[in-house]
């Protein structure tokens, strides 16, 4: 049985030992190997996947190419929640189960968000450049907010992140505003006494702080727009921490430079490798950004790797009901 553990190296961990270990406890005859993914090197890569039983990855590009090229394929297992890189109809049709990791970083991401909210809120990237590099001491050098509490934070995406920001925000004493429309009853039920659901409208209108964690889809590719920033009347903060396809990234510098927004925080940016010395949201004392780092801690990598191989264990040896999450699953479509 063969496992091939493959993204681009920027993305791989820094070591794959647990990887092994996990996979070679529940799979014992397994050969493991480890692909190190270039664009240049597709070709070489579709050749390695020529025989492969599982697929470990999170970014790589997984189409009918991929799929077609792989015929002995069962499963591909994404080590991240996110799993907008793989077609899944390709995948239904090819009879590939797919399994993301539906929760791994919950809690580092909430926590995070709610870092980088203070830290746009109190002005901390502007006072540390005034100290670091204009060698000032002034607590006046920018313009002062209002107290947290004070504040209103909206939340796109109620989802598990969505929802611990929320519980997070509410205990800092901030109201607390969401839009989800499909959140259902019973996972809006865990936050109902502290979230108000309001209209998309409502909330642009509404909030000091905006701040997305939606799950990426059909309907919200570039959902912050011109439009929408401009119907943000009290000039907020704005926070990604879900997708950057989901911002019109050229409509949010707009916004900054016009004043729309008073500052943003990004852990992403319209593609996972950007060219940042040609990015013009790079060096502005108002926003902070970072490579995709929300989710990391070392408790976070740990969970992140066990799951996604457990997922592969747990899919091969028949114990479906094992697996985290299974987004495309053949046993069902069969029956």
């Amino acid at each position: 049985m063969k496992i091939v553990i493959a993204d681009y190296p920027e993305s791989m961990m820094p070591t794959h030992e647990l990887e092994k270990q996990v996979l070679m406890q529940g799979l014992a005859d397994c050969q493991v190997v480890i692909f190190p993914y270039h664009d240049d090197q597709r070709a070489k890569f579709l050749q390695e996947i020529h025989d492969a039983d599982a697929l470990l990855t999170a970014f790589i590009k997984v189409d009918e190419d991929v799929l077609a090229a792989a015929p002995q394929l069962k499963v591909i297992s994404i080590n991240a929640t996110g799993y907008d890189n793989v077609d899944l109809a390709a995948a239904k049709r090819h009879h590939v189960a797919v399994c993301p990791v539906g929760e791994y970083c919950t809690e580092d991401v909430a926590e995070f968000t709610i870092t980088t909210m203070l830290a746009l809120v109190r002005n901390l990237k502007a006072y540390l450049t005034d100290v670091d590099q204009h060698h000032q001491w002034r607590y006046d050098y920018a313009q002062p907010n209002c107290r947290l509490s004070n504040l209103t934070l909206g939340i796109f995406g109620l989802g598990k992140i969505g929802r611990s920001v929320a519980k997070k925000a509410a205990a800092l004493g901030m109201t607390v505003l969401a839009n989800d429309p499909f959140i259902s009853k019973e996972n809006y039920a865990k936050v109902a006494n502290q979230v108000q659901l309001v209209s998309v409208t409502d909330l642009l209108s509404r909030a000091d702080v905006v701040t997305n964690h939606m799950n990426l889809n059909d309907s919200n590719h570039d959902f912050f727009t011109a439009d929408r920033f401009a119907q943000m009347t009290k000039h907020p903060y704005f926070i990604n921490m879900a997708r950057g396809a989901e911002v019109d990234e050229q409509a949010l510098v707009a916004a900054l430079d016009a004043g729309q927004l008073r500052g943003a925080a990004l852990d992403v940016l319209a593609t996972e490798f950007p060219d940042l010395a040609h990015n013009l949201l790079v060096g502005r004392e108002n926003v902070l950004i970072t490579p995709h780092t929300a989710f990391y801690s070392t408790d976070s990598l740990t969970a992140l790797q066990t799951i996604s191989c457990q997922n592969i264990v747990y899919y091969l040896t028949g114990q479906l009901e094992k697996v985290f999450k299974l987004v495309v699953n053949p046993a069902k479509e069969e029956k």
